[in-house]
């Protein structure tokens, strides 16, 4: 009986932490409509360049931006090597990207490279995206877990950049959840 309250217990908690997680998302996605994201993916940016991280990386990961997303692309304008991910399963495979080459819309309207991947640890800094972030750097994602996974998988140092508005004290969070190493706010 006790073996089958705990599960029953922990099952009602898990409950709990997504519904929070799918309150936050709607919440962090109205507050992005607001905003100049623009102005704020320009100013991010230049943030990303001052970073020692990035400055030293060779192979940087980006992602092409979905709409209200930070959009990174004008960093392609940089001396490194680009990677955009390309959902495989319940995985993301990381596929060499330069600014021109085509790109497929695939599931959930992201817009993916057609090149082959290649290993993940090969990638010196991953920049991920996030609907918001915290105070102990676990971000808050879309909910399918792909960088969850993909950040076991590489030695990268991973980059949140968000709005200062979507950065919050604490998210709730699970097992599966993993922290970044940086989270740039502006």
């Amino acid at each position: 009986l006790w073996g089958r309250n705990c599960r029953l217990y922990k099952n009602a908690l898990r409950y709990q932490i997504m519904q929070l997680k799918t309150e936050l998302r709607k919440k962090a996605k109205a507050i992005r409509k607001e905003l100049d994201i623009k102005n704020i993916s320009r100013l991010m940016c230049d943030e990303i360049r001052r970073l020692e991280e990035f400055q030293n990386a060779q192979n940087v990961m980006i992602f092409y931006p979905l709409k209200d997303e930070i959009d990174l692309l004008e960093l392609l304008d940089e001396d490194k090597n680009f990677f955009l991910p390309r959902m495989s399963g319940l995985n993301l495979n990381v596929c060499p990207y330069k600014k021109g080459d085509k790109l497929e819309v695939k599931k959930f309207g992201v817009k993916e490279p057609k090149t082959h991947p290649i290993a993940p640890k090969s990638i010196d800094l991953m920049i991920i995206p996030a609907l918001m972030a915290d105070s102990k750097k676990y971000r808050l994602g879309y909910g399918k877990g792909f960088y969850d996974r993909l950040i076991t998988k590489t030695n990268a140092k991973t980059v949140v950049c968000l709005p200062k508005e979507l950065y919050i004290d604490e998210l709730p969070v699970e097992p599966h959840d993993k922290t970044v190493d940086i989270v740039i706010t502006i």
